[in-house]
């Protein structure tokens, strides 16, 4: 091979891994947040873990992917380590599937219908079709659609270029000769597992494996090693993910190695002891591209099939590997370990960590205001605490929320999921600004507390009204964000209304009082600071409602919208206006 071939070799193997990462990332982005909830699915059943790991690592193309979030879900806590074995497993049956795409290249017959099978066929109309689904087309998933087709397409470009590149090795001595040292089965599994290792894809060394088994010069005795040690390098990815990761995510990476490392023992011991016993007649032959995906298949699904049963011993002796220790045992899980940066290389999982962690954050600052409203007429020392505590974890749920969701918006990501991305960066300021609110009004209750003072019976009726309407409006607007229901956000705008103006009347009414001696200057104060501060909390309510509704609308003018909405003619509107005015009507 001269240097041409070699750059030939180089582009081909470029073009190839840039067409898998394409494909599997038009994969992931048409299954969107599918891929998450068919693992959250999982039950303490194996079997289900299996096939559920094997069905999102074909979607996916990537064992090593599903490995790494499984890592992220362990160390999150959403899965249990004894569930993640089971995933694994399924990872490396479900990786098979690329190698028997590629398969397809090596189609050698004369009839009309099996040429047709062949890439270099039918590509060029997949090439054509995603083209003008990715220019023409207006819809997201047809775009993902149109990326799936280019990529599969260059890819399987890439793998026709290594196969030419590599065509004139087959009559090369030297390189006849480097292959035969990888009959050595130790040889043979180093190799393969090196190549992996750097290329961080065992589908991507596979398939290079295959490349060069269309030169004839590699047998089966020097394949059937490279595979196994393929295996075994797949396993660096959730190794590099799992540093920093708790114990248990930690014990996720060794499984993976385990499972790996154990399985191409027995399948070797097996295999050699058979082929010295009964020799193998193919074991001498030249192996073919359908014969490397027989064997990659054949592996992994016995693996699994030995190791099932077993699956509580891997997950024993990666607990023995990474022991407990009982001066440093694990910290209690944080809510927020959800956002974990392993997500990120798969922005559709991260994006349901985003809306998981969003809800938390959002109720986390509604029973804050509930307890800091009920501090007015119940005092307790307790509670004070506890509001403080509570707005501490939603400043930090904004802090990490905050920064994880920036990162996220840099990925690449559909027009919904960049949509969802801004209107979560939206409310969790305005969640975190209603936490700070229900401080202010724990803070009136304390002043009250300790300076001895009360409002009157007809004050403290009005503030109960119109702390139920905040409620209200909140509970609105939190059950709107959590399940993205924009019919249900319609309904916080007139309740917002009717809501300012029960702060008019209840400033009107306090400066009556005061003018007639029944209220103090001091007691105004604090009404008129717990009057704000409810005003507030309805104004970011309606800011959140607001931005559901503009975000599924495709409409960003926030001026013309709340006018279109108050506007006379809305029959809706000024109906919903009439009942909540008539809800919370004073006295």
């Amino acid at each position: 091979m001269d240097i041409f071939g070699i750059l030939t070799m180089i582009g081909g193997l470029a073009l190839f891994l840039y067409g898998m990462n394409t494909m599997g990332q038009g994969l992931e982005k048409l299954s969107g947040s599918r891929l998450e909830k068919i693992l959250e699915k999982l039950t303490s059943n194996p079997i289900k873990s299996v096939a559920l790991g094997a069905l999102v690592t074909a979607v996916i193309q990537s064992s090593s992917a599903t490995t790494v979030m499984v890592v992220g879900f362990v160390n999150s806590g959403i899965m249990k380590l004894s569930q993640a074995v089971g995933v694994i497993m399924g990872a490396n049956i479900g990786t098979t599937i690329t190698s028997w795409l590629l398969s397809l290249t090596g189609i050698e017959d004369g009839n009309l219908f099996v040429q047709l099978l062949k890439p270099t066929s039918f590509t060029p109309i997949l090439a054509i079709i995603g083209i003008f689904m990715i220019m023409m087309s207006k819809s997201s998933r047809k775009k993902d659609v149109g990326s799936i087709l280019l990529g599969f397409t260059v890819l399987m470009a890439g793998m026709e270029m290594m196969k030419g590149a590599v065509e004139p090795l087959a009559e090369n001595e030297s390189f006849r000769s480097i292959l035969t040292m990888f009959s050595n089965p130790l040889l043979g599994v180093l190799a393969g597992a090196v190549i992996t290792a750097i290329l961080q894809s065992s589908s991507a060394s596979v398939g290079i494996l295959q490349a060069v088994c269309d030169t004839g010069a590699v047998t089966y005795s020097s394949a059937i090693p490279i595979i196994m040690g393929q295996n075994i390098g797949t396993c660096v990815t959730a190794l590099l993910s799992c540093v920093g990761a708790s114990k248990n995510a930690k014990r996720a990476a060794l499984v993976h190695l385990y499972f790996n490392l154990i399985g191409t023992l027995l399948f070797m011991a097996i295999f050699y002891s058979i082929n010295a016993l009964f020799p193998l007649e193919f074991v001498g032959e030249p192996a073919g591209q359908v014969g490397i995906a027989i064997i990659h298949s054949v592996f992994n699904v016995f693996a699994t099939l030995a190791l099932l049963p077993f699956a509580k011993g891997l997950e024993k002796l990666a607990c023995l590997t990474i022991r407990d220790k009982q001066t440093d045992a694990e910290k209690p899980k944080e809510e927020y370990r959800i956002l974990d940066p392993r997500f990120l290389a798969t922005p559709s999982v991260a994006l349901e960590q985003c809306k998981q962690a969003a809800g938390k954050m959002s109720d986390c600052a509604r029973s804050t205001l509930r307890m800091s409203i009920a501090l007015l007429s119940s005092y307790n020392e307790q509670d004070c605490t506890r509001v403080d505590s509570n707005e501490d974890i939603v400043d930090i749920y904004e802090d990490k929320l905050g920064s994880y969701l920036l990162n996220l918006g840099s990925k690449s990501m559909t027009v919904s999921e960049n949509q969802t991305v801004n209107m979560l960066l939206h409310c969790i300021s305005d969640f975190e600004r209603i936490s700070d609110h229900a401080v202010n009004i724990k803070d009136c209750a304390v002043e009250m507390h300790e300076k001895q003072l009360e409002f009157s019976k007809k004050a403290m009726n009005e503030i109960r009204i119109f702390s139920d309407a905040v409620n209200e409006i909140l509970d609105t607007a939190v059950k709107a964000f959590e399940r993205n229901d924009t019919k249900l956000a319609k309904s916080v705008e007139p309740l917002e209304e009717v809501i300012d103006k029960l702060s008019g009347e209840i400033r009107d009414r306090h400066i009556r009082r005061l003018r007639k001696g029944k209220c103090t200057i001091e007691m105004g104060f604090v009404l008129t600071d717990i009057v704000t501060n409810f005003e507030r909390v309805a104004d970011h309510c309606s800011n959140i409602a607001v931005c559901l509704i503009q975000i599924s609308e495709n409409n960003f003018d926030t001026h013309n919208y709340l006018n279109e909405l108050k506007a006379q003619d809305n029959k809706e509107f000024r109906d919903k206006f009439a009942k909540y005015r008539e809800k919370y009507m004073l006295p």
